[in-house]
């Protein structure tokens, strides 16, 4: 089965081919750098992560661009309110951006463009759209002139006389009288009093929100590309406009593949500063919810659908994570256990996994892997798997949490092995790795002297019997530290076990 993905400017699920054979050229949306990344973002950048990891697995050569706006009202505002330079905003939540992005797994962009550092190609744009006829100048303001654009609102689906001035919520009130169309947009932007600004044929000013990525595209990748990635909020009128301003200029299509996500709810409710329901993702991460638990959250829901924020559904993500997470631990924790090779390699070229490199059924298990996310990326599908091949797998790892090493399973060792190592495999294709924290991760790499084990529970029934309960619940306690839990059973005896 080859890769279809749904194509927002057809409305249908189309099989993907690339422009050249196996290199795929992607464009996606950056972020506006005027403050924190929220769930939002985190959702977008992920589902777009699993896309671009998925290409590569399947062996195609990717770039992938993805922009800075790093000049627009919404940081000049934060800047007069802080009392800095729009660059000193700008460049703060860039390096947030990052942190936020590497924090989640995210894969860097090939290329991350700023919106003022490609002020050459946006000047040299807007004016070969004056010369081809499709912008106009006043007054320092150019414009797009939309009726000049036979097919726009083939993205939205939109027609010109339905649409509505200000969609975007980025059109100042005052610039109607000045456009020939109202629905007519900025390609640049007149220099208004005590705001930085850049110099052009058409006077100081600052370039659209909407050329910046039209430019870029043209600059790092040419005049068509294979997909272009984004929320579904930026289909009307961001990507619209991209794509009538870009083929004015080009002649050609500037994206064979539309794709967008779906937005993020908060309890049934649209995400909003408004309703005080807006969540970053430094927030998420400071409660100790852990990078890949939100991963794992935001990849059981298909990328094209809604998704619903609620303490109770992250809470199920958690637990769903944590299984399965104890499956990806296994060769990390147990290796000396388990007699596995130190120097196990899970990151295999998968053009080399025939039917005859594992049993069969593990080779169906990974066949039904690549026919769900080759189905329009079905990530929650693709979960569903990674749990069938992690059932065992979480088994052996208790049967060895509590010391039954003899009780490990009743599958052989080299099937429990190459289980593990698929497992690793395609978890990694959804950019989910084995969380150990500090604390789970030292008490399993330091040797336990048993003896001193036994001398603190010796000890702790003694403190009981003589009524120190404060000294047996320490005890209890730095026990723990060290990833010991004790089990007190009826007949007086305490066991223990590595947690």
């Amino acid at each position: 089965m080859s890769l279809r993905l749904t194509n927002t400017l057809t409305k249908k699920t189309e099989i993907f081919r690339s422009l050249l054979p196996n290199q795929v050229s992607i464009y996606c949306c950056g972020v506006t750098v005027y403050d924190l990344c929220h769930l939002g973002h985190a959702r977008s950048y992920i589902v777009w992560d699993v896309l671009r990891r998925y290409l590569i697995w399947k062996g195609y050569k990717v770039k992938f661009v993805q922009n800075f706006t790093d000049i627009d009202d919404k940081i000049l505002n934060r800047a007069a309110k802080e009392g800095c330079t729009m660059k000193e905003v700008s460049e703060k939540n860039i390096q947030a951006f990052h942190k936020d992005m590497d924090d989640l797994g995210i894969l860097r962009p090939d290329v991350m463009p700023k919106a003022t550092k490609c002020l050459d190609h946006i000047r040299s744009f807007i004016k070969e759209l004056e010369e081809k006829g499709a912008a106009y100048s006043v007054d320092g303001d150019v414009y797009f002139s939309v009726m000049k654009h036979p097919d726009y609102g083939k993205l939205s689906g939109r027609d010109l006389q339905e649409q509505q001035l200000n969609a975007d919520g980025r059109v100042s009130e005052t610039e109607g009288s000045r456009k020939k169309h109202s629905f007519d947009f900025a390609l640049w932007k007149g220099a208004k009093k005590d705001e930085p600004s850049f110099s052009s044929p058409w006077g100081d000013g600052r370039p659209g929100w909407h050329i910046e990525c039209s430019a870029m595209v043209r600059k790092e990748l040419g005049d068509t590309i294979d997909i272009h990635l984004g929320g579904s909020d930026l289909i009307f009128p961001h990507h619209e406009n991209e794509i009538a301003q870009s083929e004015a200029v080009n002649g050609e299509q500037l994206a064979r593949y539309w794709l967008h996500n779906g937005m993020v709810n908060v309890e049934g409710q649209k995400m909003s500063k408004s309703l005080g329901n807006f969540t970053t993702i430094r927030a998420l991460l400071s409660q100790k919810i852990s990078p890949m638990t939100l991963r794992f959250f935001i990849l059981q829901a298909h990328y094209r659908k809604p998704l619903d924020f609620t303490d109770q559904a992250l809470k199920a993500a958690a637990n769903g994570w944590q299984g399965l997470n104890k499956a990806l631990s296994l060769g990390e924790i147990y290796t000396a256990q388990l007699q596995w090779p130190n120097d196990m390699s899970t990151k295999v070229d998968p053009v080399i996994y025939t039917e005859g490199s594992y049993d069969k059924q593990l080779f169906e298990l990974r066949q039904r892997f690549i026919d769900v996310m080759d189905d329009d990326l079905n990530t929650s599908g693709a979960l569903a798997i990674l749990f069938e091949l992690a059932r065992p797998l979480r088994s052996l790892s208790n049967n060895l949490e509590h010391l039954k090493v003899n009780e490990v399973s009743h599958i052989p060792g080299d099937n429990l092995l190459n289980r593990w190592k698929l497992l690793v495999h395609l978890s990694g294709v959804l950019g989910l790795k084995a969380e150990l924290s500090k604390k789970f991760s030292s008490k399993h790499n330091t040797t336990i002297d048993e003896n001193k084990i036994n001398e603190a529970i010796i000890e702790r029934s003694k403190a009981k019997l003589a009524r120190d309960y404060k000294k047996a619940d320490q005890i209890r306690d730095s026990l723990k530290e060290l990833g010991i839990e004790l089990i007190d059973k009826k007949d007086g005896v305490t066991d223990w076990f590595k947690n």
